[in-house]
């Protein structure tokens, strides 16, 4: 049975048969029946009207803010929904976005699983011929390779490399947040107010568990900072 938030995205290929609902209808009552049972709340739905072809899909990467935003899992009537192109695929796993397919619950690790076999297959193909390159120019005599830093100087650039994506991270959920928190300031309500708005609406924290006053003034704060 379904467990957790769920984010649901709807497409069709033309704007008449979004007009007519033709398809939608089958795909809304295919995520029906997939959440039938268990305990789950839909937190939103999104629907597009674009080909499949096309991977820049302005609704498809809302829907992918608010599962990011919710902690919530992608929930797709069919594969093809959401998108027939391998590395799109790859990309989306590499996003941390979670997504399961109605007609296929296994997709998400089965299907896309030999898809990333295929990736990596080729990124092999690829290291082999630049390996070969390589070799084969070494012994034409060409220098190859640098002064790489000493082994101290690498951990250190790790480490900060490692900070920056944290703060990055950090950041970007902070944006995520700001219309939705800046609407709850709008309305008066105290910093206490909005960590229990936004635990009733079930968006979790940066580290997943309750809002306290003092995380939402965290959020503030990095919003607060300059560019």
């Amino acid at each position: 049975m379904a467990q957790g938030n769920f984010v649901a995205y709807l497409r069709v290929s033309t704007a008449k048969q979004g007009q007519s609902g033709l398809g939608l209808d089958a795909q809304q009552r295919a995520v029906e029946s997939y959440l039938n049972g268990g305990d789950w709340s839909l937190v939103a739905t999104f629907v597009e009207i674009e080909s499949g072809k096309r991977d820049d899909r302005p609704k498809l990467q809302e829907a992918l803010e608010a599962c990011k935003l919710y902690g919530a899992t992608l929930v797709i009537a069919r594969l093809d929904r959401l998108s027939r192109d391998a590395h799109f695929l790859l990309g989306l796993l590499k996003s941390g976005v979670k997504f399961v397919c109605c007609d296929m619950p296994q997709a998400d690790s089965f299907m896309v699983g030999i898809m990333a076999q295929l990736a990596q297959k080729e990124r092999e193909l690829i290291s082999e011929r630049t390996k070969a390159a390589l070799q084969s120019a070494k012994a034409r005599g060409v220098k190859l390779g640098g002064d790489r830093g000493t082994f101290q100087e690498v951990a250190i650039a790790g480490r900060v490399k490692g900070n920056e994506a944290i703060v990055r991270e950090a950041d970007e959920r902070a944006e995520r947040l700001s219309k939705l928190i800046g609407e709850l300031q709008g309305r008066g309500l105290s910093l206490n107010a909005i960590a229990r708005e936004l635990d009733q609406r079930g968006i979790p924290s940066a580290r997943g568990g309750r809002w306290t006053a003092t995380s939402v003034r965290n959020v503030l704060r990095r919003l607060a900072q300059p560019a």
